[in-house]
């Protein structure tokens, strides 16, 4: 390895896991709310795959106004689906986020989804030009935000996935318990720090695959049943498949009912394990080989 984060692992060697029932695959849901500023502050960092058709400084209206449209619209219609299919949701929510749309929080909340802290907005990521102090204060800020308007926030998912060397140290000092922003896994396993790493969505990220491959939206379905056929069918381990969901996404018209049908795929199986985000990070660390 090239850092001291964490060991290598490879799968063949680990102890053998399974999930409650006997599931080989565990699947969580992780809704993302999200505020992105027309104008984030100077000296701030945001994910440079993200800009604006006719504005490449500040003010980027054509960003914001399109990713408002998953807060004023495309995040109802996809709470009416989970509704409709009782399915449970990890909420991936930023302080400014929380603090702008108490109506999506109560909504959210009155369903007992889970929170999962995501950094301050869609429009600042944590990255290696904060000092460690610097970064400290962050998680700190967004952990005390976050918690005074929504409480039980365990997890955490940098904006973008932003990271440096010392975020899984920093993270597990300010009390959270995992992170959803290792992709070198399809299981659960321990930082250094004592951190669990969640594997994150990662292909399954609506944004990652839909919006940024151009992969057709009509292949959405089968891609996550295919994954699930294939991590089912693996002999060994206790895997993991999150799928994310941006409301400005999969909550457009056209799009809804190709979320529709991969969830419904999910609930008719029989064969997977599907619970928040926190609550396969708690039953990981009581009983698999991570505790």
């Amino acid at each position: 390895m090239d850092h001291a984060i964490h060991p290598y692992s490879a799968q063949p060697d680990r102890p053998d896991f399974r999930w409650p029932g006997g599931r080989r695959v565990a699947v969580y849901l992780l809704l993302h709310l999200e505020h992105t500023e027309i104008a984030p502050p100077e000296g701030t960092h945001r994910d440079p795959r993200f800009r604006g058709a006719f504005f490449s400084g500040n003010p980027d209206w054509t960003t914001y106004t399109q990713r408002d449209y998953g807060n004023r619209i495309g995040a109802w219609r996809i709470l009416d689906l989970l509704d409709r299919l009782r399915l449970p949701a990890s909420v991936a929510v930023n302080l400014l986020a929380a603090q702008r749309h108490p109506e999506l929080v109560s909504a959210c909340r009155d369903r007992g989804y889970e929170p999962v802290a995501h950094g301050i907005s869609a429009s600042r990521m944590v990255t290696s030009r904060m000092t460690e102090a610097e970064e400290a204060a962050e998680i700190a800020l967004v952990r005390d935000g976050i918690s005074g308007i929504w409480p039980g926030a365990t997890g955490w998912l940098g904006q973008d996935h932003g990271a440096t060397t010392v975020t899984t140290r920093l993270l597990a000092e300010a009390g959270f318990a995992y992170s959803l922003d290792w992709a070198n896994d399809d299981e659960p396993y321990r930082h250094a720090s004592g951190l669990l790493a969640l594997p994150p969505p990662g292909e399954w990220d609506d944004v990652q695959t839909l919006w940024l491959r151009r992969v057709p939206v009509t292949r959405w379905p089968g891609l996550v049943a295919e994954a699930l056929d294939r991590l089912s069918a693996e002999p060994r381990g206790g895997r993991v498949l999150g799928l994310g969901i941006h409301p400005w996404m999969l909550g457009a018209p056209h799009r809804v009912r190709y979320l529709a049908e991969a969830l419904e795929g999910i609930v008719r199986r029989g064969d997977v394990h599907i619970a928040t985000a926190g609550t396969l990070a708690a039953e990981a660390s009581s009983s698999g080989p991570w505790r």
